[in-house]
């Protein structure tokens, strides 16, 4: 029986294509895992080259009847977005990448501090993306090679982000898929009216062998270096 899941508000319909956008463009053939509880959805995605796994989560306005936990083709979950309607039809499954068995552990998270401010978090993509194309221009012809490329990538982005462990990779990426921006003012107002608090800002979070990156629109977790261990699956409720 095909699921049909309706969100909390078109906004929420919004930022989910968005998102699903986002990780086709970098991979048409992009997989989600979905894992929905209650009233929220979770769809973890995997974009390729940056080495992180990102989250979104969406509310929904009527709780699912049944736990729901399958991998899909983003691509598919795209198509089937009505956000005028604020409603998606769950795909059929597909047989996932490796690391759809591989999410962040469901609890005991903890808070780290040394995270910088959301300008300075912009200011340091930014100039790493600056510095990766001028030392790209400034390669010789003969050494212009993906290899190269790749060895200068691998440099500049697992540099840690201020005073933090976290690789510069895992801000690159959440600012690429639209998790570091303002809030919306609409998202602001509805938790004022409803007497709920505002979303949380970003925050650097720790829990096993993962960090991860929380921003109001998203997460974006990776494994510490050479970490390992057994993971479960990462709790479904609001980011």
């Amino acid at each position: 029986m095909t699921e049909q899941l309706r969100f909390a508000d078109s906004g929420e319909a919004a930022d989910l294509a968005a998102f699903l956008g986002r990780l086709v463009h970098y991979d048409r053939a992009a997989a989600v895992r979905l894992q929905a509880g209650g009233g929220a959805l979770a769809v973890f995605g995997r974009p390729p080259s940056f080495e992180v796994l990102a989250v979104r989560t969406v509310r929904l306005a009527v709780p699912v009847s049944t736990p729901l936990d399958l991998t899909v083709s983003a691509g598919e979950f795209l198509e089937s977005v009505d956000e005028p309607a604020a409603a998606a039809t769950v795909p059929g499954p597909v047989t996932g990448p490796p690391w759809t068995g591989v999410l962040p552990p469901r609890g005991g998270w903890s808070r780290l501090p040394g995270l910088p401010a959301p300008g300075a978090i912009a200011a340091a993509v930014a100039a790493a993306v600056a510095e990766f194309r001028a030392r790209d221009e400034a390669l010789p012809p003969q050494h212009r090679t993906r290899s190269e490329r790749d060895r200068i990538g691998r440099e500049i982005w697992s540099r840690p982000l201020g005073d933090t462990d976290l690789p510069l990779r895992v801000a690159h990426a959440a600012q690429s898929l639209g998790f570091l921006r303002p809030v919306r003012a609409a998202v602001t107002s509805t938790a004022a009216a409803s007497g709920s608090a505002a979303p949380d800002p970003e925050a650097l979070l720790s829990a096993g062998s993962w960090l991860r990156l929380r921003t109001p629109y998203g997460s974006v977790a990776t494994r510490r270096p050479g970490a390992v261990g057994g993971l479960g699956a990462l709790q479904v409720r609001p980011v």
